[in-house]
């Protein structure tokens, strides 16, 4: 692969802000998707004094090749975490809060709970300030239902009435395996389409280029977002973490993602935000305002 295109580096930057939001997030023991994804954004969130709350630890059940976090035995949820991170939340002066998390497999209903409780301790010190989640599938791990999801933990999620849900398609489905074995194309479309059917929740999805799909198949994938519903959609290339993960097959340029813009309009999605360095929670307030 050639090497990284200009238009996809970012500069360093640092400053009393940023050292401010590094050093809240140390003293409440928070991690982030920002640094665990090594996401190119991150100096420019926290520039602007917001940051991704990545909750349930820092390590993943799941496999996905594509991701910088890591995969192992889960340590026990930290029971202090929703109030550390609403405190952190009331310290940072923030309106909008994205909380994400790890897949936790390991836990019966997925941590809907843990984030329903994040988002109860924040409305507490923050009433004013809204909360977008960005869950994993919380897949259906038992046979007494033939659902692929499990339906208490989005009933959770539901009555904690976040004001944004948001769960990521990822890729196209014909790369989807590669990319995440243990993930389920169809079981992340059931769970956007189960969150838009229950509620008036809006819900959000995002997903990667440049791991070898078509226009044609990601075209495919705002087809079929839009067919369960999903408002808003997010688009940015895939970079690759390091050797060890997939490599990136195309870099898409500049002027592609003004084609697709066009067809996120055309195929009515409500908001989307779709340039080279787009993230799910990149620029996640500006895009409901």
């Amino acid at each position: 692969m050639e090497r990284l295109p200009e238009y996809l580096k970012r500069p360093i930057i640092d400053t009393d802000k940023t050292k401010t939001v590094r050093r809240i997030l140390k003293d409440k023991h928070l991690n982030t998707v920002c640094e665990g994804a090594r996401c190119p954004n991150k100096n420019e969130c926290y520039q602007h004094n917001t940051a991704t709350f990545l909750i349930m630890g820092n390590i993943c059940t799941r496999n996905c090749k594509y991701c910088n976090i890591s995969t192992a035995q889960p340590e026990k949820l930290d029971i202090d975490e929703p109030r550390h991170v609403a405190e952190a939340i009331s310290e940072l002066g923030l309106d909008y809060a994205v909380i994400t998390s790890v897949t936790r497999d390991d836990i019966p209903d997925g941590g809907a709970n843990h984030f329903a409780k994040c988002i109860e301790e924040i409305k507490k010190l923050s009433p004013n300030t809204k909360v977008e989640i960005l869950t994993p599938d919380f897949r259906n791990n038992s046979k007494k239902t033939e659902e692929k999801y499990n339906k208490n933990s989005l009933d959770t999620i539901i009555k904690s009435k976040p004001d944004v849900f948001n769960h990521n398609i990822e890729t196209v489905r014909a790369v989807y395996k590669e990319a995440r074995p243990l993930g389920d194309y169809d079981l992340s479309l059931s769970v956007l389409k189960y969150i838009k059917e229950n509620s008036d929740i809006p819900t959000k999805s995002g997903l990667m280029i440049g791991l070898g799909e078509t226009t044609e198949q990601i075209l495919e994938t705002f087809k079929d977002l839009r067919e369960v519903g999903c408002d808003i959609i997010t688009v940015g290339q895939y970079i690759r973490p390091s050797k060890q993960h997939l490599e990136v097959k195309k870099y898409y340029k500049p002027e592609e993602y003004v084609f697709l813009r066009e067809k996120a309009k055309e195929f009515g999605f409500k908001k989307y935000q779709i340039d080279p360095l787009v993230r799910s929670s990149y620029h996640a307030k500006m895009i409901m305002e």
